[in-house]
């Protein structure tokens, strides 16, 4: 049985969401106000959304997104499926898109001009900081694998490529001494193709990072039940907070998948971003819609429930757009 999660991902949030690729410049048809003191209103026009796997949160919550803003402002927004985080903001700052969902590491990583970003920093603003990403390592029982070291010679899907899980799944497998590039047998699969590895057996585990519950991983657990299990990956933490001060401990509570216990695990914030020239009053209308009707979007997913105002501004390195200080009152 497949859980609620995906039946709303494959059918009511449809309305907000676009084929992938179909990305799109900004259009507006009047122009916005740009500088300090622009008004905390959208002006008419369309925008686009990028999100990611279309079995993750990013792909439900961006569905949502888009409907709460083209439903309560003058903006009519679409949202894409996409391959995440690093696909995200490469896109985002070739104008493919004009918002974009990320991993708070990997828009780190763009601002500094480091990782995927090598030598080229990315020019983008935050509109707020959003719920955390749960990394979430499973495995098949008969796997053998206890461990992240022991991960040596098997096949894991390590998530699409250009993906924030990509990212994450390499630095897991650095820190435990492992070369992603030549000590596993790395498969670049996007989630659904990953659940279906999973469950015919043609993989031996597989990295995501998401929010709680993703729907594909429901579904490879209550189709599995106790022939997978989750991984304790916190003995990586420490090695993770070298690279990024962004990682830090969490939980994945026992009964989000029906497990027998909770599994510690590394958490991992997301942030929404735009480009430095997305409109003041564009930016202050959507970030002050997030948190006036967050009530809808949790309704989308309960992931959502972690989206929280005290923590909205804590962005950084990523600039916080002026829109968005000025919506949040900073």
């Amino acid at each position: 049985m497949r859980s609620w999660a995906l039946k709303v991902a494959a059918g009511g949030l449809a309305i907000g969401l676009v084929a992938a690729g179909c990305g799109g410049k900004r259009t507006p048809d009047a122009a916005a106000p740009q500088g300090g003191g622009a008004a905390c209103e959208a002006a008419d026009g369309r925008i686009t959304i990028a999100t990611g796997n279309s079995g993750g949160v990013y792909y439900v919550v961006g569905g949502g997104l888009a409907k709460l803003i083209s439903d309560n402002t003058e903006l009519k927004a679409t949202a894409a499926e996409t391959g995440a985080s690093v696909q995200n903001i490469q896109q985002l700052v070739a104008n493919d898109y004009d918002v974009a969902f990320s991993l708070a590491d990997t828009a780190a990583d763009a601002v500094a001009g480091k990782g995927a970003f090598d030598g080229k920093p990315q020019d983008v603003k935050a509109l707020t900081r959003l719920y955390p990403n749960y990394t979430q390592v499973l495995v098949r029982a008969d796997s053998g694998i206890e461990s992240i070291a022991d991960m040596r010679g098997k096949r894991i899907s390590t998530g699409s490529p250009k993906s924030g899980t990509e990212v994450i799944a390499h630095r897991l497998l650095t820190a435990a001494g492992l070369n992603p590039e030549t000590d596993v047998q790395a498969q670049r699969l996007d989630l659904a193709k990953t659940a279906d590895g999973m469950k015919d057996g043609s993989l031996d585990g597989l990295v995501w990072s998401g929010g709680l519950p993703t729907a594909q991983i429901t579904d490879i657990t209550t189709s599995l039940e106790d022939r997978v299990r989750f991984v304790d990956i916190t003995p990586q933490l420490d090695a993770l907070k070298q690279v990024n001060e962004v990682y830090d401990r969490g939980v994945i509570p026992a009964a989000t998948y029906g497990q027998p216990a909770d599994v510690p695990t590394v958490v991992v914030p997301n942030v929404l971003l735009v480009r430095s020239d997305f409109p003041e009053g564009d930016a202050c209308a959507v970030t002050r819609l997030i948190f006036d009707r967050k009530g809808e979007l949790e309704a989308v997913h309960p992931a959502a429930k972690g989206i929280a105002r005290e923590e909205a501004a804590n962005t950084d390195p990523v600039p916080l757009h002026p829109g968005s200080q000025d919506a949040l009152g900073g």
